[in-house]
Protein backbone atom coordinates (compact mmCIF):
# COMPACT_ATOMS: atom_id res chain seq x y z
CA UNK A 1 0.00 0.00 0.00
CA UNK A 2 1.25 3.45 -0.87
CA UNK A 3 1.69 6.06 1.82
CA UNK A 4 1.96 9.83 1.53
CA UNK A 5 5.72 9.41 1.63
CA UNK A 6 5.64 7.13 -1.43
CA UNK A 7 3.61 9.75 -3.28
CA UNK A 8 5.89 12.63 -2.30
CA UNK A 9 7.45 12.97 -5.77
CA UNK A 10 4.01 13.09 -7.43
CA UNK A 11 2.73 15.51 -4.78
CA UNK A 12 5.56 17.95 -5.54
CA UNK A 13 4.85 17.69 -9.28
CA UNK A 14 1.15 18.27 -8.62
CA UNK A 15 1.96 21.40 -6.62
CA UNK A 16 4.09 22.66 -9.53
CA UNK A 17 1.14 22.21 -11.89
CA UNK A 18 -1.34 23.86 -9.51
CA UNK A 19 0.95 26.85 -8.94
CA UNK A 20 1.63 27.47 -12.65
CA UNK A 21 -1.78 26.54 -14.12
CA UNK A 22 -3.27 30.01 -13.46
CA UNK A 23 -0.63 31.46 -15.80
CA UNK A 24 -2.50 29.83 -18.69
CA UNK A 25 -5.68 31.73 -17.88
CA UNK A 26 -4.70 34.87 -15.96
CA UNK A 27 -1.74 35.82 -18.16
CA UNK A 28 -3.01 34.06 -21.30
CA UNK A 29 0.19 32.04 -21.72
CA UNK A 30 -1.55 29.77 -24.27
CA UNK A 31 0.71 26.79 -23.62
CA UNK A 32 -2.05 24.22 -23.10
CA UNK A 33 -3.94 25.63 -26.09
CA UNK A 34 -1.03 24.71 -28.37
CA UNK A 35 -0.59 21.03 -27.54
CA UNK A 36 1.39 20.21 -30.68
CA UNK A 37 3.95 22.94 -29.99
CA UNK A 38 4.12 21.95 -26.35
CA UNK A 39 4.72 18.33 -27.30
CA UNK A 40 7.40 19.26 -29.82
CA UNK A 41 9.13 21.28 -27.11
CA UNK A 42 8.84 18.83 -24.23
CA UNK A 43 8.95 15.32 -25.66
CA UNK A 44 12.45 15.34 -27.25
CA UNK A 45 13.94 16.65 -24.01
CA UNK A 46 11.97 14.14 -21.90
CA UNK A 47 13.15 11.28 -24.10
CA UNK A 48 16.79 12.39 -24.02
CA UNK A 49 16.87 12.87 -20.25
CA UNK A 50 14.99 9.60 -19.69
CA UNK A 51 17.55 7.76 -21.81
CA UNK A 52 20.36 9.36 -19.80
CA UNK A 53 18.69 8.38 -16.53
CA UNK A 54 18.17 4.80 -17.71
CA UNK A 55 21.88 4.56 -18.56
CA UNK A 56 22.80 6.13 -15.24
CA UNK A 57 20.65 3.63 -13.35
CA UNK A 58 22.05 0.74 -15.39
CA UNK A 59 25.63 1.83 -14.69
CA UNK A 60 24.75 2.44 -11.01
CA UNK A 61 25.68 6.10 -11.09
CA UNK A 62 22.51 6.77 -9.12
CA UNK A 63 19.27 5.31 -7.97
CA UNK A 64 15.87 6.48 -6.79
CA UNK A 65 14.70 5.98 -3.26
CA UNK A 66 11.83 3.53 -2.92
CA UNK A 67 10.80 5.53 0.15
CA UNK A 68 9.75 8.55 -1.93
CA UNK A 69 8.55 6.85 -5.11
CA UNK A 70 5.62 4.57 -5.88
CA UNK A 71 7.75 1.68 -7.09
CA UNK A 72 6.15 1.81 -10.55
CA UNK A 73 9.07 1.39 -12.92
CA UNK A 74 9.28 1.89 -16.66
CA UNK A 75 11.63 -0.19 -18.80
CA UNK A 76 15.21 0.38 -17.71
CA UNK A 77 14.13 0.72 -14.05
CA UNK A 78 13.14 4.36 -14.56
CA UNK A 79 10.59 5.42 -11.94
CA UNK A 80 7.40 6.74 -13.51
CA UNK A 81 7.79 9.84 -11.35
CA UNK A 82 11.04 10.70 -13.11
CA UNK A 83 9.39 10.60 -16.54
CA UNK A 84 6.58 12.74 -15.13
CA UNK A 85 9.21 15.18 -13.86
CA UNK A 86 10.70 15.50 -17.36
CA UNK A 87 7.26 16.38 -18.70
CA UNK A 88 5.73 18.47 -15.89
CA UNK A 89 8.67 20.75 -15.07
CA UNK A 90 9.32 21.85 -18.68
CA UNK A 91 5.60 22.57 -19.10
CA UNK A 92 5.68 24.69 -15.95
CA UNK A 93 8.75 26.47 -17.30
CA UNK A 94 7.00 27.09 -20.64
CA UNK A 95 3.99 28.52 -18.83
CA UNK A 96 6.21 30.85 -16.84
CA UNK A 97 8.22 31.91 -19.89
CA UNK A 98 5.10 32.61 -21.96
CA UNK A 99 3.41 34.48 -19.10
CA UNK A 100 6.45 36.73 -18.71
CA UNK A 101 6.52 37.29 -22.48
CA UNK A 102 2.84 38.23 -22.59
CA UNK A 103 3.24 40.56 -19.62
CA UNK A 104 6.30 42.30 -21.07
CA UNK A 105 4.57 42.69 -24.42
CA UNK A 106 1.56 44.32 -22.75
CA UNK A 107 3.83 46.64 -20.77
CA UNK A 108 5.71 47.65 -23.94
CA UNK A 109 2.45 48.36 -25.78
CA UNK A 110 1.15 50.36 -22.83
CA UNK A 111 4.25 52.58 -22.83
CA UNK A 112 3.76 53.49 -26.50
Amino acid sequence: MLSGTHLQYFIVLGICIVVTLPLEFVFQARVYRQLRRMGLSVLPVALAFSAFDILSIKDRWWHYSSTFTTGLLLPGSLPIEELAFFIVIPICALLTYEAVGVTLSKLRNKRR
